[in-house]
């Protein structure tokens, strides 16, 4: 009977326990506060669609569907004229999203030719575009972090041990 009792108990604490961190926790997620950061989720779901888009092209360039590489193509050009695009206010991030809307426009143009290497070499421009622009970005965000965040940020190289041995003083 003790055991019975006292499992019951126990289910019931579980039961409350959980309800009361749930009472407590879920107004905060249904509704984000307006002090919690949304730009990063907001950027990372675009930069993920920008993705998909980049991806079903590279499909429709394996399967030779110049439907789905024209659709993606436009897409890639249209989602590169919007507000979340636009990471950095600079002159040089503004001429990188202008040049790869022209590599985007170029593999859409191609496609609808049906010209499948001329999508096949837009489509390597356009992906070149897209790591340089990147690679820009990470070099801007990690200038203007402070000196911690920025050598957190920092590439790690590889010291070799010839290396090492050659920066040691030798008879001094």
């Amino acid at each position: 009977m003790f055991t019975r009792v006292h499992s019951a108990v126990r289910r019931w604490s579980t039961v409350v326990a959980v309800a009361a961190v749930a009472a407590l926790v879920l107004p905060f997620a249904a509704f984000p506060s307006a002090n919690r950061a949304q730009e990063p989720n907001k950027v990372s779901e675009f930069m993920r669609a920008k993705l998909v888009h980049s991806q079903k092209v590279l499909e429709g360039l394996a399967t030779e569907n110049f439907d789905q590489i024209t659709k993606n193509a436009q897409d890639l050009s249209l989602l590169s004229q919007a507000a979340t695009w636009q990471v950095l206010q600079t002159p040089e991030y503004r001429d990188r999203s202008t040049e790869f809307r022209r590599s985007a426009d170029a593999l859409a143009e191609a496609a609808k030719k049906k010209n499948l290497e001329g999508a096949a070499l837009a489509y390597v421009d356009m992906t070149m575009k897209c790591v340089n622009c990147h690679k820009y970005v990470r070099q801007v965000r990690m200038a203007r972090a402070p000196a911690p965040l920025a050598e957190q940020l920092a590439p790690r190289v590889a010291t070799s041990p010839a290396r090492v041995l050659r920066s040691v003083p030798i008879g001094e």
